[in-house]
């Protein structure tokens, strides 16, 4: 085992730490039970306060997700320096429709939700929390720098 490997640290994140990540990030992995196997799905996305918002385009993705318990992960890796957060969180997913529509479609596009993928993305999918859990990996600090374990 590597020394950095033993100095280095996962720490858990807290509910208000998890909604800052997510608000720095556009895109996310959607989980949904379809086709009889759990599916992963990268999707842009957009918070509205606590919400979650999807736009998407009409398929497997929105007819598994809607009034659906469903996953959503997001994450930031430095694969070099082996650190990163992931939060996940669990919800309910519905496609908004009817007067709430107008209102959350105005806040989410000025919060930058635009899919990156060609097609008619016309359906918004607000995922509600149930539960949101975060983990980030620290990295250990630098030995000495005359010492057994010396970086000189």
């Amino acid at each position: 085992m590597a020394t950095d490997e033993r100095r280095t640290k996962l720490q858990v994140l807290t509910t208000e730490d998890c909604y800052r990540r997510l608000a720095t990030q556009r895109i996310g992995r959607l989980g949904v039970n379809a086709e009889h196997y759990p599916l992963i799905f990268p999707v842009n996305y957009a918070l509205d306060r606590e919400a979650i918002v999807i736009r998407m385009a009409p398929g497997t993705k929105l007819t598994a997700a809607n009034h659906a318990n469903v996953t959503f992960e997001v994450d930031e890796i430095d694969q070099w320096h082996r650190t990163g957060w992931s939060v996940l969180v669990r919800g309910l997913a519905e496609e908004v429709t009817g007067r709430d529509r107008a209102e959350l479609i105005e806040r989410t596009e000025a919060g930058g939700a635009e899919p990156w993928a060609p097609g008619d993305h016309g359906h918004w999918m607000r995922l509600i929390p149930h539960g949101i859990t975060g983990r980030r990996i620290v990295p250990g600090e630098l030995p000495p720098a005359f010492g057994p374990d010396a970086y000189l």
